[in-house]
C-alpha cells in the first residue's frame, strides 16, 4: 500500500526560516528543489508573506544574455518564483492554482541583481472567479523597473 507524501506548508516552513539569512537560503535551495527548474536561476527568496514574495536574481555569467545583462527568460522565471511561492502561501487549503499564461513587459536593460516581486488582494482568492491576475516586477536596487507584467493563474476548488 502507498501513501501520498503530506504537501510541505511553505507559509509554514518560511515562518520557521524566514528569518534568518541561512533560513532564507535553506527556503530558497528547497524550493528550488521542489520545482529543479527553478535551480537555473537560484532564486534567493527575500520576502514572503500571504499576497506578496520578493525574490532577488544575481547577475551570473549562466543568466547573462548577449548584452551582458541579466536574460529576458531568467527575469521570467524569477517572476514565476515570486509567483509561485506567493500562491502557495495564499491560496486556501480548499482551493488549488495552475499558471495560465504570463504577460511582462522589458522596460529597461537589468543591467545587475533584480528583485522579482508578486503581488495579489486577499479578495482575489475568495471572489470565486478562476482568473486571478497576479501583479509582478522586476527592479534593480536603484528602483528601476525592468520587468513588469501579469501572471494569469486559475484557481479552481482542490478535489478530494
Amino acid at each position: 500500500m502507498t501513501t501520498k507524501a503530506k504537501p510541505v506548508d511553505a507559509w509554514a516552513l518560511w515562518q520557521r526560516l524566514g528569518g534568518s539569512a541561512l533560513g532564507r537560503r535553506v527556503f530558497s535551495t528547497l524550493f528550488a528543489q521542489k520545482a529543479p527548474y527553478f535551480a537555473t536561476i537560484r532564486p534567493e527568496f527575500a520576502h514572503v508573506r500571504p499576497n506578496h514574495a520578493e525574490v532577488r536574481i544575481r547577475l551570473r555569467r549562466s543568466v547573462k544574455n548577449h548584452l551582458g545583462t541579466l536574460h529576458a527568460i531568467a527575469l521570467c522565471n524569477g517572476l514565476e518564483a515570486a509567483m509561485g511561492v506567493m500562491a502557495e502561501v495564499t491560496c486556501p487549503p480548499e482551493l488549488r492554482w495552475i499558471p495560465k499564461g504570463m504577460d511582462v513587459r522589458y522596460t529597461a536593460k537589468a543591467s545587475g541583481d533584480v528583485v522579482c516581486v508578486a503581488d495579489t488582494d486577499p479578495e482575489q482568492w475568495t471572489s470565486g472567479d478562476p482568473a486571478l491576475p497576479v501583479r509582478v516586477r522586476g527592479t534593480l536596487a536603484d528602483g528601476t523597473v525592468v520587468i513588469e507584467g501579469t501572471i494569469h493563474l486559475w484557481v479552481t476548488p482542490r478535489r478530494t
